[in-house]
């Protein structure tokens, strides 16, 4: 079992980056077809004549870079798929929950991640041209836990071995799952306004062809809104009382400690901001993304350089 799912994250890396090319064509050659039909349904109702009878009775044929989109989409449920094998391989083999180590950690995470991007696109599929960007933050993840914190098998160390293992772990892997996926709306959103105001230098340049800068703003706080208290539950509740049972004490400034604190008091502060009239869209969505800096510190920068009760980046 953990030879194939070994050979599932193989596939599952191969399958998302196949996914990254197709959305990447869909968005250099594709055209916003959706987007333009609800444009022009606008001007319709606002007094804009109509087109022609005949012409919007003849279904549009779906342009190269639209089948790009579409092979992308299937790309990306295949990815899904392997990647629930790859999760689910690991587990039997180990007998336990994939959640042991930084390795099985990101795998989980960047799987939680995946799901909540293909239900993004089942509710709002004007959003694929987004998915050249979803993909690319997955293939870069699953490729750093390959070669950076891939760890063999093996059972858990004796501070993971409790049920609090499930209730802490759990939370934290979807939160961080769904934050993940709303930084990708949240980084689009700054350059779509970017590019709106004017700005023709890159990265703005890249806001070209993706969505409304309001609908990428509202999906960015709708995902943070969701994931927020799963994380503050996870991270400053479950884990508490986890350390509490295990080490006797609820709280030691362990690094890993003070960055999930940080990460919470970050995105804290976002949704402050989101909340508050006087503060500017573009500000509040810079918090967002500073919050997941900072999640990216916690898993890679305090498990690779900092040593402490939770290092367990080569655990098994």
């Amino acid at each position: 079992m953990a030879e194939w799912s070994d050979q599932l994250m193989a596939l599952t890396v191969l399958a998302y980056l196949a996914a990254m090319v197709c959305y990447a064509g869909e968005y250099a050659f594709g055209q916003r077809s959706r987007i333009g039909k609800a444009a022009a349904r606008q001007l319709v109702g606002a007094g804009a004549p109509a087109a022609p009878a005949a012409e919007e009775n003849t279904p549009a044929k779906p342009s190269k870079g639209e089948w790009a989109g579409r092979v992308a989409v299937a790309l990306n449920v295949v990815g899904l798929a392997l990647h629930l094998g790859t999760a689910a391989t690991r587990g039997i083999a180990a007998e336990r929950m994939p959640w042991g180590n930084m390795y099985e950690y990101i795998v989980s995470t960047t799987l939680v991640g995946s799901a909540v991007w293909v239900g993004v696109l089942l509710r709002k599929p004007v959003l694929r041209h987004l998915g050249l960007f979803a993909s690319l933050s997955l293939v870069v993840l699953l490729g750093a836990a390959s070669l950076i914190a891939y760890t063999p098998v093996g059972p858990l160390v004796p501070a993971l071995n409790s049920y609090w293992f499930v209730f802490h772990v759990s939370t934290v892997i979807i939160s961080s799952g769904i934050f993940l996926i709303g930084a990708v709306p949240a980084a689009m959103f700054l350059i779509k306004n970017g590019y709106d105001e004017g700005k023709r230098s890159f990265p703005y340049t890249l806001g070209k062809r993706v969505p409304d800068a309001g609908m990428l703003e509202r999906l960015t706080f709708r995902l943070h809104a969701f994931a927020f208290p799963l994380f503050t539950f996870g991270a400053l509740i479950a884990g508490p009382l986890w350390a509490e049972a295990s080490w006797g004490r609820y709280w030691g400034w362990d690094p890993k400690e003070v960055w999930a604190f940080i990460s919470w008091v970050v995105y804290a502060a976002y949704l402050h901001a989101r909340a508050t009239p006087s503060v500017k869209r573009t500000v509040a969505t810079w918090i967002a993304l500073l919050g997941f800096v900072t999640m990216l510190m916690n898993l890679f920068g305090v498990n690779l350089f900092f040593e402490g009760l939770h290092s367990y980046a080569n655990a098994g």
